[in-house]
């Protein structure tokens, strides 16, 4: 298996490690991409297309990032309080009235951000036609009752955060969350990143799927506690119920899931558009687009949640809208924000070092947070930073 690309002087262990991840990890097909001051070092990638195809993966190709997605819908809501149209500390109800109702009237935006917002479940869970209308995903969290009192303890929002984050974004904008993130985001930045797919560019999307790592990876080690297992196991506990809030399991191949915005899980990139993205967040990117202010940079990496998460039954810290770096999901640095996608996709920025990190595979593993890929080549980041 040949990797494709080009790495800058002193980043030769990323393509080592990249290398390495094919030949003992099981990768069938991946790209990552790492910015260092607003210039590209690292882009490479490798294997196949499809995971359970043969056509080689080319620049350029695509695969949606599951959860990282959050990491773009939280700059949004940033981007909005930054220029003045959103405030973090004022209730979600002054712009969605609806979503008042069943105890949550005090629920800041910042608690959606936070993962505080207690709502990571629906009672009645939806189907994937109804999960892609944005009206009656919105509708289902509006109506939903916080399973604990808005902003007093966090858990992680698997699907829910999607609808609330986007319908948010739609009351204050008048524009759907996708359709702000290509005017706003993706062109002004150049990157390679769509919620909603355009057809234009359906082709370049690799189908992705579940694959297992050799027996001989060292994967065992990384075996959940029990209490973890225990809580994935249990179709009663608020971590099943969180993950089930789409039910059946949405079909990631199919083209109307893809064009669906889900701010959650339905984020499509390149490796080098995700690290694109994060780039901006905290600097000019070849010389262009800066995102984010200094002051909201900070914002995204302050801590707003920390400790034993309700929903992944395992210690979580997370800024507005970003997990952060920690012993679930170890970045590159504590200065580090950013966010995984459920069994691979990782994108994230770190404006200590003046890196940005984007990762996405068409094999999905059963890690949430941290992937035994993805980790290898942040590793070698942190090695040739020293």
């Amino acid at each position: 298996m040949d990797v494709h690309g080009t790495v800058a002087d002193g980043f030769e262990p990323v393509g080592e490690a990249f290398a390495r991840n094919f030949q003992a990890l099981g990768e069938r097909g991946a790209a990552v991409a790492v910015y260092r001051d607003g210039h590209r070092v690292v882009d490479l990638w490798g294997g196949v297309k499809d995971v359970d195809g043969t056509a080689s993966w080319e620049r350029g190709t695509a695969q949606i990032v599951r959860s990282a997605t959050k990491g773009v819908a939280a700059a949004v809501l940033l981007l909005l309080h930054q220029r003045g149209e959103l405030d973090l500390d004022a209730p979600v109800g002054e712009w969605w009235p609806e979503y008042k109702a069943a105890g949550k009237e005090r629920t800041l935006v910042r608690h959606l951000l936070g993962h505080r917002a207690g709502v990571p479940l629906l009672d009645r869970p939806l189907t994937p036609a109804e999960a892609a209308d944005p009206d009656l995903g919105a509708a289902a969290v509006a109506a939903q009752a916080p399973v604990w009192e808005p902003g007093t303890d966090h858990g992680y929002h698997p699907h829910t955060y999607g609808w609330l984050t986007g319908e948010l974004v739609r009351r204050v904008t008048g524009r759907p969350i996708g359709a702000w993130i290509a005017d706003e985001i993706a062109a002004p930045v150049g990157a390679d990143l769509w919620l909603g797919l355009p057809d234009a560019v359906a082709s370049r999307v690799g189908r992705v799927g579940p694959t297992e790592p050799p027996a001989t990876s060292g994967a065992l080690r990384t075996r959940p506690k029990r209490a973890v297992a225990d809580a994935y196991a249990d179709p009663a506990s608020l971590t099943r119920r969180a993950f089930a809030a789409i039910t059946p399991a949405p079909d990631e191949n199919d083209p109307g899931y893809r064009a669906a915005a889900l701010a959650s899980s339905g984020g499509i990139a390149t490796a080098d558009g995700l690290a694109r993205f994060y780039a901006a967040l905290i600097g000019e990117v070849d010389g262009g687009t800066r995102l984010f202010t200094p002051e909201t940079a900070a914002l995204a990496r302050g801590e707003e949640s920390a400790g034993p998460d309700r929903v992944l039954v395992v210690g979580t810290r997370f800024g507005l809208g970003y997990m952060l770096h920690g012993a679930a999901s170890p970045l590159l640095s504590p200065a580090s924000f950013g966010h995984p996608g459920r069994g691979g996709a990782l994108g994230f920025a770190d404006p200590a070092a003046g890196v940005a990190f984007g990762y996405v595979t068409n094999g999905f593993r059963t890690s949430v947070t941290a992937d035994q890929r993805a980790q290898a080549l942040v590793r070698a980041v942190r090695a040739v930073l020293g």
